[in-house]
């Protein structure tokens, strides 16, 4: 996720120039960047775990945020997409975008014959469906193992 319709000055001495767009991720060198964009994070996030149908991991439902990587869990297919349909706009509506071409979906099962599609549509992006991916240094499985 990132910011997006930002925009900065440069300023020197006194003197601080136009305004210009910054047109990818936050401003460097900015120390309340990662503070701001973990508040909007936040906000997206609290205002979509309205929905209780997810999983429940230590009082917690549906996601697991760590920086900027985002997991939506949830008991069932339809919980998963439900809530990720709802990141989106609620993202949308604090100034964040999901950068589809970082995004991975992964649906995981203990059953093997479980649905398992290429990739996932929403707004016209497509997010690309994985078998395993890592999160803190864990990698997940599609089967539900964890290595």
């Amino acid at each position: 996720m990132r910011l997006n319709e930002t925009h900065g000055t440069v300023r020197v001495g006194k003197n601080f120039s136009d305004m210009f767009p910054i047109r990818n991720g936050l401003k460097e060198g900015d120390a309340l960047s990662p503070l701001l964009f973990n508040f909007a994070l936040l906000h997206a996030v609290r205002r979509v775990q309205v929905n209780q149908d997810g999983s429940k991991l230590n009082g917690t439902y549906q996601f697991l945020v760590y920086t900027d990587d985002v997991y939506i869990l949830g008991g069932r297919v339809h919980t998963v997409k439900d809530n990720r349909e709802a990141l989106i706009v609620t993202s949308k509506d604090t100034g964040l975008e999901i950068n589809a071409d970082k995004t991975k979906c992964m649906a995981m099962s203990r059953d093997q014959n479980a649905e398992q599609s290429n990739s996932t549509r929403i707004d016209n992006r497509s997010f690309e469906s994985v078998a395993e991916l890592k999160y803190l240094r864990t990698t997940l499985t599609n089967q539900n193992y964890i290595q």
